[in-house]
């Protein structure tokens, strides 16, 4: 152990000498190999298991202001992956953003809203049951899907934004290798998924505040470099028959992970960033998605969620390994986003220990499918990729308990008791 200490010591001082633009590609593999218990499953096939990781430390100055220092293992933003549900994150900040732009009294993330069809295989929404006020709003679908990663909620946010916003703004947020293209397990694609449905929102006493057109992308946003996208052996149709040949993933999302924590770098630290390349995004609203994004479901009332179904850790990959057994107190929180789906699992993460003072950052991508057939439901999740977030999490937690700090950071910010409840 002594001999690792001194180890990643030597690789700490080493990368304080980098500039901001290098990142340590040796310092993960050492960490790795350093615990065989836990990591040499992935560590003999880190390719089967399509294993990439951006670990990023933080450090304070006598101000409070943080600096980073990043560590990546296989990070490749030409190697894809399935993103999953991480793209509802970008999609629920520049829903706020698109709110703050249209500066209309009377609405906000909060305001009562249907939404209507106008294309083929579009859906209508004119109630939500699992808020209180019984209708739906900008607001409740956020809560939804950033608690529980609610696949419908994301849906809304994302025909609200619109496709063509959606990627401009990824562009602009600085965004090299991510596309949000595709509504989420509905088999969004081709000409569906480039239309919008329209909105209408409504003030408390049933008037028309707002009304949104319906929406069309012509766009493409093609990543001509993108590899591996043609994955396995064979794959499970809609008529659950075995159709023996590769699946693709052309066309449908992408997200990076130093896109990922790019993201999520900047929702959590705007101050880093100069005022021109932070998100349109009030106090209140950072407040409201740091909130929700690090609560366990049955901290919020509203919706109200069963705990057998939706367990306290059940969005948190990282660190807590979605582990059924764990109540955790909330003194170690996890500020994310996970995807989860065909195989893969992926956690963008800030973790936090308020009564150790540690933070750091660390966005993950680890896959097992061993049959190589694709949308059978068949996944090692349990066994190897669950696991292996949660030892990732839990050492790399260890390593900062021991890790020297000039300064002990000020969480305060981050220590959200609560947020008033408006409608919902």
């Amino acid at each position: 152990m002594k001999a690792l200490l001194i180890l990643l010591a030597a690789f700490c001082l080493k990368a304080t000498f980098t500039s901001a633009q290098e990142t340590d590609t040796v310092f993960i593999q050492k960490f790795l190999e350093s615990h065989p218990e836990y990591f040499q499953h992935i560590l003999n096939h880190p390719d089967k298991n399509q294993v990439q990781i951006l670990y990023t430390q933080i450090d304070r100055d006598q101000s409070n202001k943080p600096t980073f220092t990043s560590y990546s293992y296989r990070v490749d933003p030409n190697w894809y992956f399935y993103p999953a549900s991480t793209v509802k994150l970008p999609t629920v900040i520049f829903a706020l953003e698109k709110i703050n732009e249209l500066n209309i009294p009377e609405l906000n993330k909060f305001t009562w809203l249907e939404i209507d069809s106008a294309f083929d295989k579009q859906t209508k929404v004119t109630e939500d049951l699992t808020s209180t006020s019984g209708k739906p709003s900008l607001a409740h679908y956020i809560k939804k899907s950033l608690l529980v990663s609610d696949n419908d909620a994301h849906n809304r946010l994302f025909e609200f934004v619109g496709r063509n916003r959606l990627n401009r703004r990824l562009q602009e947020s600085g965004t090299k290798n991510s596309r949000i293209v595709n509504r989420l397990a509905v088999g969004d694609s081709g000409i569906h998924s480039k239309h919008s449905n329209p909105f209408c929102f409504y003030n408390e006493l049933g008037a028309v505040i707002y009304k949104q057109k319906p929406q069309f992308d012509s766009l493409d946003y093609n990543f001509p470099n993108l590899n591996h996208v043609i994955q396995g052996q064979a794959y499970m149709n809609d008529q659950d028959e075995i159709i023996h040949e590769p699946w693709s993933f052309e066309n449908l999302n992408v997200f990076s992970i130093e896109d990922q924590q790019l993201i999520l770098k900047k929702l959590l630290f705007p101050e880093s960033f100069p005022e021109h390349e932070r998100f349109n995004l009030t106090q209140e609203d950072y407040e409201f998605i740091y909130y929700y994004m690090s609560r366990f479901p049955q901290e919020v009332e509203s919706p109200a969620y069963d705990k057998e179904d939706y367990w306290p850790t059940y969005s948190k990959f990282i660190y807590f390994g979605r582990d059924k057994s764990l109540s955790p107190n909330g003194t170690i929180r996890s500020f994310n986003k996970y995807g989860d789906s065909y195989g893969y699992n992926i956690d963008n993460s800030y973790i936090v220990d308020f009564e150790n003072n540690i933070e750091f950052l660390l966005t993950v991508v680890v896959q097992s499918n061993e049959n190589g057939v694709y949308n059978d439901g068949i996944y090692e999740y349990e066994t190897v990729t669950y696991p292996f977030l949660k030892n990732l999490g839990k050492t790399i937690y260890e390593y900062e308990l021991k890790r020297q700090k000039k300064n002990h950071p000020d969480l305060s910010k981050f220590k959200l008791r609560g947020f008033k409840e408006v409608l919902n």
